[in-house]
Formats: C-alpha cells, sequence, structure tokens
C-alpha cells in the first residue's frame, strides 16, 4: 500500500545488496549534552504568511539534492528476456545463458544541512546500498558525501560533506508543540525537479498505520501533510512559518492523494546524537511480544477501556521475566507514561536506554500492579506486535486434532510441544474473521492449559458467550477473541 518517495519497485534490486554502515568519521565530541544542530526560535508558527516566497527563499539553501549509485544485479541480455516471457528460447538461440551481470542504478533523494561542518540529515533508504553519494547544492556546486550513520528502523540517516567553506543550515523546530492544522512547506527534488517547494497543512500527527498497515516499522509516529509529496522528496524538510525543520519527508501513500508522511523532527533529534557518535543507534529492550487490547478481550481480562498493550509472549530470561511479567498481562504504563495505543509500548522501550531501571504498571485479572524492569540493549527486532487480527464480532468454527512427533515436526515444533493443531477453519466463521489459521496450535482457552481435542471442547463448553484462545504461530503467541455461534 504505501512506496517511499523514492520508487521502491526501481530500488529493491539494489538494496538487496545490503551496504554495512559506514564507520563514523567523527572523533568523539567532549561535549555529548550539546546538539550539533541549531535550534530554531521559540514562537508560534501556525499562521499563514502572506507569502511562503520569503521562507522558501531562506531555507532553500539548506535543502540538497541527493544522488546516489547502486550496483544491481541484471540478466545477462535480450535472450533471457525472451524465455522469460515467452518460456522458450529465442528463435536459432543456442548455448548457455550468459551469466548476470551487474552494472551502477542511479537514484535520487533530498537532505537538508544541519550543521555548517557539513553534516545533511536524509532518510536511510535514500542512502543505504550506496557505492557511491554526491551532494548537489541549489547554486549547482557538487560535493561527495559519506555515511556517517544509519538507523533503518526508522529510516533516518546522516551524511557528511567535506567544504571549505561553512555551510548554510537550517535550525531544527519542535513537532510536538506545533499544532494540526497549521500551515507547513515541503522542500525537495521530486523526480528530479531540484528545490521544488509545496505549502499544505500539518494534517495528522501519530501516524503509525494506514488502511490497516503499517506505515513502515515498528517505531512510527508519523506526522501527516497534505503538502504535496513525490518520490525524489525523501529526506527533504518539512518546514513550519518559522523556518524550522518540524519533518522528514519519508513516505507516501501510493493510492492517496494528498497524504504524505515525515519522521517527527523530535524524534530524529534523539537519534542523532547517536549516529554521529556511533553510526548507529542502541535501543532498549524489554522482551516481550504484544497485541491490541480489542473490547473482546478487554471484557475477557476484565479491563474498563481497550487501552494498553496485552502480553501475548514473555521470551525467557529477558528483562520482562525477571521482572515478573506474566502472559496475559496488560501493559499500561511504561516509564511514568500512559500506553493509549499497543503500538506505543514499543516506541517507549525503544528510546529508553538500555540498563534503565524503569516502572511498569500492569493490569493482572483486573488488579493494578507495578512492577520494575530494567532494560537490556536490543540486539535485533526483539520487540514486536504480535499479528493484529482479531475482532470483536465472532462465532466460531475449526477444527482440531492431536498434536503428534510427526505433526509437530511439519510445523517445527520442539518434541516436547503441547497444544492441539487447528486442521480447518470454515472462511465464512468468526473464527476466521478472529484470525485462527489452519496449523495454529492452540495452547490455552479460556486461560485453561490445552493438551487434548477433548480439553479444548470442555473448555469452550463452559463459556456463555464468548471465548479467548492462546495460540502459538510460528515462533510467536497471541490471544483470539471469539463469540458463540448465535
Amino acid at each position: 500500500m504505501f512506496r517511499s518517495s523514492v520508487s521502491r519497485a526501481f530500488a529493491a534490486g539494489a538494496l538487496a545488496l545490503g551496504l554495512a554502515t559506514a564507520a563514523p568519521v567523527f572523533e568523539a565530541r567532549a561535549d555529548l549534552g550539546k546538539p550539533f544542530w541549531t535550534e530554531g526560535e521559540a514562537g508560534d508558527a501556525s499562521a499563514r504568511p502572506d507569502s511562503f516566497a520569503d521562507l522558501a527563499e531562506k531555507v532553500s539553501s539548506a535543502v540538497v539534492n541527493i544522488k546516489v549509485e547502486r550496483k544491481q544485479t541484471v540478466r545477462g541480455g535480450p535472450e533471457e528476456l525472451f524465455e522469460e516471457f515467452f518460456g522458450q528460447k529465442k528463435p536459432g538461440e543456442k548455448g548457455e545463458k550468459k551469466q548476470p551481470h551487474q552494472m551502477r542504478v542511479p537514484s535520487t533523494g533530498s537532505g537538508f544541512v544541519v550543521s555548517p561542518e557539513g553534516l545533511i540529515v536524509t532518510n536511510n533508504h535514500v542512502v543505504e546500498s550506496a557505492e557511491k553519494m554526491t551532494v548537489v547544492f541549489e547554486d549547482g556546486s557538487e560535493l561527495d558525501a559519506k555515511v556517517v550513520g544509519r538507523d533503518p528502523k526508522t529510516d533516518l540517516a546522516l551524511i557528511k560533506v567535506e567544504s571549505a567553506k561553512p555551510l548554510t543550515s537550517v535550525p531544527l523546530g519542535d513537532s510536538e508543540s506545533l499544532r494540526v492544522g497549521s500551515w507547513v512547506m515541503a522542500i525537495g527534488n521530486p523526480f528530479g525537479l531540484d528545490h521544488t517547494v509545496t505549502v499544505g497543512i500539518l494534517s495528522a500527527k501519530g501516524r503509525s498505520n494506514f488502511g490497516g498497515e503499517q506505515i513502515a516499522g515498528p517505531y512510527d509516529d508519523f506526522l501527516q501533510t497534505d503538502a504535496s509529496i513525490n518520490p525524489g522528496n525523501s529526506g527533504g524538510p518539512l518546514i513550519d512559518m518559522k523556518g524550522r525543520v518540524i519533518g522528514i519527508n519519508t513516505a507516501i501513500a501510493a493510492n492517496g492523494q494528498g497524504i504524505g508522511f515525515a519522521i517527527p523532527i523530535n524524534m530524529a533529534k534523539s537519534l542523532l546524537p547517536q549516529l554521529l557518535e556511533h553510526g548507529s543507534v542502541t535501543r532498549g529492550w524489554l522482551g516481550v511480544q504484544i497485541q491490541r487490547v480489542t473490547p473482546a478481550l478487554a471484557k475477557t481480562f476484565k479491563i474498563d477501556e481497550s487501552k494498553g498493550a496485552l502480553v501475548g509472549q514473555v521470551f525467557e530470561n529477558s528483562p520482562a521475566s525477571k521482572a515478573n511479567l506474566e502472559r496475559g498481562d496488560v501493559i499500561t504504563k511504561f516509564d511514568g507514561k500512559s500506553i493509549k495505543e499497543y503500538d506505543d509500548l514499543p516506541r517507549i522501550v525503544a528510546s529508553t536506554p538500555p540498563g534503565s531501571a524503569v516502572d511498569v504498571e500492569i493490569l493482572r485479572d483486573g488488579k493494578v500492579k507495578k512492577l520494575k524492569a530494567t532494560l537490556e540493549k536490543m540486539k535485533d527486532e526483539e520487540i514486536q506486535p504480535a499479528s493484529d487480527e482479531e475482532s470483536s464480532d465472532m462465532n466460531w468454527g475449526f477444527e482440531v486434532q492431536a498434536l503428534n512427533d510427526e505433526i509437530a515436526g511439519q510445523l517445527g515444533l520442539s518434541s516436547g510441544a503441547k497444544g492441539v493443531v487447528v486442521s480447518a477453519v470454515d472462511p465464512d466463521s468468526a473464527a476466521a474473521r478472529a484470525g485462527l489459521r489452519r496449523g495454529d496450535l492452540v495452547i490455552e482457552a479460556n486461560r485453561i492449559e490445552i493438551n487434548s481435542p477433548k480439553q479444548l471442547k470442555d473448555a469452550l463448553g463452559k463459556s456463555d458467550d464468548s471465548a479467548v484462545l492462546l495460540v502459538q504461530r510460528g515462533d510467536g503467541t497471541l490471544y483470539l477473541a471469539i463469540e458463540k455461534e448465535s
């Protein structure tokens, strides 16, 4: 549903090569608490000016075009294309196929200078896998660039050029204080049209999904704007009416009009120092798999409101397990911050430094409990929302069979696995609408452990009008709430 402002279809082959982040080109700075960018002056920026011309002129000199070359593997020649499309060799063609070879493929994006010393902010997908990068300034001058640091999880990157003279930079603003409905300006290089200026309003804040699909990653917290954003705008600034950057243009809705997304500059400011010093971002890890609290699940877990993050799995030897978090707990507060939507939790946990001892407030069996967890360093994408396929209006209609060694082997389960295997799901049933799938392993029903089809039948037989199943799917577990057929 979504595509980045640089064509994904074009870049897919190049991105698959995977270029390791370049080593930082700076020595450690003495004052790590002082930002290397300029903070914009305080003041309201919601009013529309008489003209956007002065603002565009003021900011454009700090906006750059980033030309990137990547290596992409291509087929040997037209004979391979003939065979691919028609299923046979080209008439008269003999011999073996030519070996695939690599060619350089160009692409473009945008960025903006944040320090006179040549530091430039852009999107990770603009510079990822780059063999060569050239930054083009408003006056047409060009400088080679190197990667300082990248963070694929938030699509943020910091690059550096060496200039004989100080560069014009743009100040950074406060994306939290900007109000929805305020005027904003986007500057970038859509379709190679350098320094294109478009204007609109801030349409919304805190966007993480569109049409039920996640926009980019687990830490999404995008600003939405109707300022025109197109391929090539990626990495360019979203400006308020005081000339301060409040967002980094990143993605567009491929099937939408006037729907663009930008990384909030406050999120970027929390990560840029790490990119400068270390070349990457270190995040906190709690060690849970979570899912949304639907109205049906809220009823089952004795919660007044459908808020918080429901714990579907606690990883062994994780900070969560050491803090005595349990499957079925609902996390409502983390480090003093309320968890309103379940995907608030990964963002808050990730932004908390490893080693921090934080308070975690949960609901367990309808009662409030307070726990203390000490976060560890995230090694990989270890905090993931469970698949969110529940519905609050369900009937059940599925069949199960006992788990044996042969089935366990087919499903990749350990020899000691317990539960019953879903062998069939009626596609028109509430079980299907709840997200239950053939091959799921049902391990609990209404908080009762299940080891046989009879146990499941008995557990469901005790339900008046609804039931909650805990199922294992792959390496994760999640809760599904279903209702009896009327």
